[in-house]
């Protein structure tokens, strides 16, 4: 009992019950449906397939008890009349006594005279013979739609020496046999069936018993009616047995259906019956029974821990069952129908799998795939702990840099290794990756406590990190927000992003941040209207072509003149519009704009190209990269006058989609241009892997580059480099004419910067370089020479 009481603790505890209550009504919700079915007889049919299948897997000969002569073909054709003369029964009768036979059963009616001579003949020799004999008996229908039964019985002169035994077959609803009476009632009297009656057996009126067709009906000894009648059967064969008589001719009918084999005679059924019984007395057991002894093994199935542990157990337990099931019929004559309680045991281990699978899918939906961490959804679905006070997030700086030098899952494994130094120094219990690059967990300390502790792990993450043989160095910023605001790990992850950009190394968010917020979101609100309404003005900055001191190239730079707030430059709304996912709109309409203007200026006569700065987040966009193809196409430039421009710290979601991104639109005819050249962490990488056409130096190179050697060797330097690979060269930052005679000594190819022109509207532009051509074309008489493409900016 203890034993028993420990496995239905553990299944309340596996299935969370709140109390035995709830653990009956789960067995109940499942045990009703399931009785209710069987109740209306819903598994007939699959368990007289089961019948069907046991009957073929443990199928065997029958005793050789039984005999059966057979009113066959042959005992027809030699007869020629039918119905037989009954002194053709008296001699069979008399020579079966004469052979020593136990018993004599007919199942053949006799409720109707033939010729008297042979009535009184057959009656003398079931009066003569020592053997007992069986005459049948049967009610029937008075027609169709009448529901008297009329009782057939004998003849008066055959029944007074003889036993009167039923044999009344009822078909299942599907027209199968599959089971006779014990007895019937006929003419007020109890009967034994014809089965009953040969084995011996006795039973209830109106009960009835399972034949077992599992015996072969071919191994049951048959006779030919006419050799038994001429005395053509080997002597001592019939000595002891119980023979029944009846008809196995087609033309006589009396055949029926039954599992197993088709349509067979109804004398072999009686056989199989008796056959059956001489076995034992089967018993039907109720399904009942089996359905309570199985919600055990059903509470056990659903107290599994583990999918495995579900199917194993519920296929133990159908095992158990069947095994049992099939002992008891084989061994004890009980014949319960067992599908309820496999259906029982079935939907619990369906059930109690479902929910596991459920809970499993919802763990790894909490678990981050790239480094098995808990993600935001994990965060989520913790439960809060009094002692939680601030929510902190770790990004991780230049985290595209970072993916672009790693291969296959050292991603994963860094930031494992991020999240345990992490963890140790924290003390924390778990690390949250939250986003891509955040990395979030909980803290008790104070605001004081935690400003110490996060200048330590700054300076913990100077160590570098091993991986696959190389030292990784790893830089974190860091943002803060109160585990009690709503959505508290979004609310840290933008306070980080803030110090990011304000060159701190951590932030507090405060109410004032959030109001903050509130103003971007009204900004990111005023875009739609801005778009609408020419609200986004585009400037352009001309780039002069050192070759040919022709203008033939521009940056184009994007302006918000908005309504409340002003001329605002992009560093106010950019990086805002890039975060919050908008930045797609503004740059096609940028894109739009300065294609249009190009078109206005190729009217003018002006050959100028155009170039715009393309967010690294937009190049994972398959949205955004067709309606910009699309926007090329319409715009009618020619090949080469457009330039999409990529700045060298641009960190990629996902540098391989980015890169083939980069592919397919420089193959569309759209040249690539490298911006902020030498400011990344990875500028040999990016040669190597983006399809680049040009390379723009930052300005903290080039501004000094004729005056200061280490700047003058590192911009010729590149100058070479890009030339050797193929690349057109840019120079930002011209403020002397001093620098701009040093570029073309070197050989760069374009300089832009403030001495060169400051950004302008499109017809200041067109002004400027109409007079920058006038003026090449009186200083020179070479040939006009190729102009190049613009650039166009999006800053």
């Amino acid at each position: 009992m203890n034993f028993l009481r420990r496995i239905l603790d553990r299944c309340r505890h596996a299935l969370r019950f709140d109390s035995w209550r709830t653990a009956a009504l789960m067995i109940a919700a499942l045990a009703l449906p399931v009785s209710a079915a069987a109740l209306t007889g819903a598994f007939r049919s699959t368990e007289n397939r089961l019948g069907e299948l046991t009957f073929a897997l443990f199928g065997h000969a029958a005793s050789g008890q039984i005999h059966v002569v057979e009113m066959d073909a042959a005992s027809m054709a030699a007869i020629r009349r039918y119905p037989w003369p009954r002194d053709h029964f008296a001699r069979v009768v008399r020579n079966l006594d004469a052979a020593g036979v136990r018993s004599i059963s007919f199942d053949i009616d006799f409720s109707s005279s033939a010729d008297p001579a042979g009535d009184a003949a057959f009656g003398a020799a079931i009066a003569a013979v020592r053997a007992p004999v069986a005459l049948p008996t049967f009610a029937q229908a008075a027609g169709f739609g009448d529901r008297r039964q009329l009782d057939s019985l004998p003849i008066p002169v055959l029944r007074e020496h003889a036993q009167l035994a039923s044999v009344s077959v009822a078909p299942d609803p599907d027209g199968y046999v599959r089971r006779l009476p014990f007895g019937t009632v006929t003419s007020a009297t109890a009967r034994p069936s014809l089965a009953a009656t040969v084995a011996g057996r006795s039973g209830i009126v109106g009960a009835d018993f399972p034949v077992d067709f599992a015996i072969d009906p071919a191994s049951i000894p048959r006779h030919s009616f006419i050799a038994i009648e001429r005395g053509v059967f080997p002597r001592g064969s019939l000595e002891g047995k119980d023979v029944i008589i009846g008809a196995t001719a087609i033309e006589l009918g009396d055949r029926y259906a039954v599992p197993q084999y088709g349509v067979i005679p109804g004398v072999i059924i009686q056989a199989l019956g008796a056959e059956t019984l001489r076995s034992g007395v089967p018993v039907y057991g109720s399904w009942s029974l089996l359905l309570l002894l199985a919600c055990l093994p059903a509470l056990f199935i659903l107290a599994s821990a583990r999918r495995r542990a579900v199917a194993v157990r519920t296929a133990l337990a159908a095992l158990v069952l069947v095994a049992g099931w099939l002992g008891a019929r084989l061994g004890l004559s009980l014949w319960f129908e067992i599908v309820p309680a496999l259906l029982q045991l079935l939907a619990a281990g369906a059930i109690r799998y479902l929910v596991l699978a459920h809970r499993f899918a919802e763990l790894r939906r909490r678990i981050d795939p790239d480094s098995g961490l808990p993600n935001r959804r994990a965060l989520a679905a913790r439960a809060p702990h009094p002692a939680d006070r601030f929510v902190i997030a770790a990004q991780i700086d230049d985290f595209d840099a970072l993916k672009l030098a790693l291969e296959g899952d050292s991603l994963g494994v860094l930031l494992r290794r991020i999240a345990e130094r992490l963890k140790v120094a924290s003390g924390v219990a778990a690390i949250y990756r939250s986003e891509d690059r955040t990395l979030v967990w909980l803290s008790p300390l104070s605001i004081d406590e935690l400003e110490s502790q996060l200048g330590g792990l700054r300076a913990l993450m100077r160590s570098p990190f091993e991986l696959g043989g190389r030292r990784l160095g790893v830089s974190l910023t860091f943002g803060v927000a109160d585990a009690d605001m709503a959505d508290p790990a979004a609310l840290a992850a933008h306070a980080a992003s803030q110090a990011k950009r304000a060159g701190k190394f951590w932030r507090l968010h405060t109410i004032e941040a959030g109001e903050t917020i509130s103003r971007e979101l009204s900004l990111l609100g005023d875009l739609d209207d801005a778009l609408r309404n020419g609200g986004i003005a585009v400037l352009y900055q001309p780039k002069l072509n050192l070759a040919t001191r022709r203008i033939d190239a521009v940056e184009a730079l994007v302006r918000w003149n908005h309504p409340e707030r002003g001329l605002l430059p992009p560093d106010c709304f950019i990086p805002l519009f890039e975060e919050r996912g908008r930045l797609d709109d503004l740059t096609l309409a940028v894109i739009a704009q300065a294609l249009t203007d190009a078109q206005g200026w190729r009217a003018r006569g002006l050959h100028i190209g155009v170039a715009v700065n393309i967010s690294a987040a937009l190049l994972t966009s398959e949205s955004f990269e067709t309606r910009a193809l699309a926007l090329v196409a319409k715009g009618g430039l020619a090949l080469g006058q457009v330039t999409f421009e990529v700045t060298e710290s641009a960190q990629f979601e996902d540098t391989g989609l980015a890169v083939a991104a980069l592919g397919r639109l420089r193959a569309a005819g759209i040249r690539i241009s490298l911006d902020d050249y030498g400011t990344g962490q990875s500028a040999l990488n990016y040669l190597k892997l983006l399809p680049l056409s040009e390379l723009k130096i930052d300005r903290m190179f080039v501004a000094q580059a004729h005056v200061d050697k280490g700047d003058a060797m590192l911009v010729r330097s590149t100058v070479q480099l890009a030339h050797e690979l193929g690349f057109k060269v840019v120079a930002e930052g011209i403020e002397e004419s001093a620098c701009l005679e040093f570029l073309g000594e070197i050989g760069c190819d374009y300089a832009q910067g403030y001495f060169v022109g400051r950004p302008l509207a499109a017809a200041d532009l067109a002004a400027l370089a109409a007079a920058a051509d006038a003026a090449a074309e009186a200083s020179s008489r070479a040939t006009t020479p190729q102009r190049q493409p613009v650039r166009l900016r999006v800053a």
